[in-house]
């Protein structure tokens, strides 16, 4: 084969483009939640006058947070929601409705501790910057659109490092439905083939990756957990999303 043969060959065969998950791939979003949910249980023992509760309101939130069905169309916005979900824990919990300015103030110190968590560590960043050299990156995550584009906006260069950002919740479908894969492809005017998707859960990032036919998947497994059966099965598993250079070696 000769050289400009074998350069062809190698540029198709290369990895042009990264598919990134943001929550708990790129930024440590369970983290900042439970650092969160600290501050507002600090809050919560002035504004009750007790202790006995605060546990199993702090449950019962993340539990409707969790199971959280968002209608754009219904008039209310996702902040209303949310403040409804702390109206609702407390009143479960204590038995009497509190009112609405404690739950708000449980929202406000909630939201905002855990915005002011959401960025990148310092070598996520400086990996982001190496990656982008010679890759082109870009942003997947779902969920609903206003909290993930302020997660964005929290982490402040995001824009600079990504390609483009796709937030599920602006689309018909999320991760893994192949059509939000296939949107991103034609962003970036890239085929599957071309691809890799790096994320946290096997059941959105890496069945997604795979739906979609993309030359690798990623997983992100932080806890070592073992892949439950007939879950999607990662072509790569590592500890931190740090170990991805090693992979991207490995693919060459």
């Amino acid at each position: 084969m000769n050289e400009n043969r074998l350069s062809n060959s190698m540029e198709k065969s290369r990895v042009k483009v990264i598919l990134f998950d943001l929550d708990n791939t790129l930024i440590d979003t369970s983290g900042a939640g439970r650092v969160a949910i600290q501050k507002v249980c600090d809050f919560l023992k002035t504004a009750l006058g007790h202790e006995d509760s605060i546990s199993d309101i702090c449950q019962r939130f993340a539990h409707k947070l969790f199971h959280e069905s968002y209608d754009p169309s219904s008039g209310r916005t996702i902040d209303d929601v949310r403040v409804d979900h702390w109206q609702q824990a407390i009143r479960e919990s204590e038995g009497v409705d509190r009112g609405i300015a404690v739950a708000a103030e449980c929202y406000r110190i909630w939201k905002c501790t855990r915005l002011q968590l959401l960025t990148f560590a310092p070598a996520v960043r400086t990996m982001l910057e190496e990656l982008r050299r010679t890759h082109r990156l870009l942003l997947l995550t779902n969920g609903e659109s206003q909290t993930q584009r302020e997660k964005v906006q929290a982490i402040g260069s995001a824009a600079e490092l990504f390609s483009a950002i796709v937030v599920g919740g602006e689309h018909p479908e999320e991760k893994p439905a192949l059509s939000i894969f296939t949107y991103c492809f034609r962003q970036l005017g890239v085929q599957p083939q071309d691809c890799i998707m790096v994320g946290d859960n096997l059941g959105t990032d890496i069945q997604g990756g795979f739906n979609a036919g993309v030359r690798a998947t990623v997983w992100v497994n932080a806890s070592g957990q073992v892949p439950s059966e007939g879950s999607a099965r990662p072509d790569y598993s590592i500890s931190t999303v740090l170990d991805l250079p090693g992979v991207l070696a490995d693919l060459k």
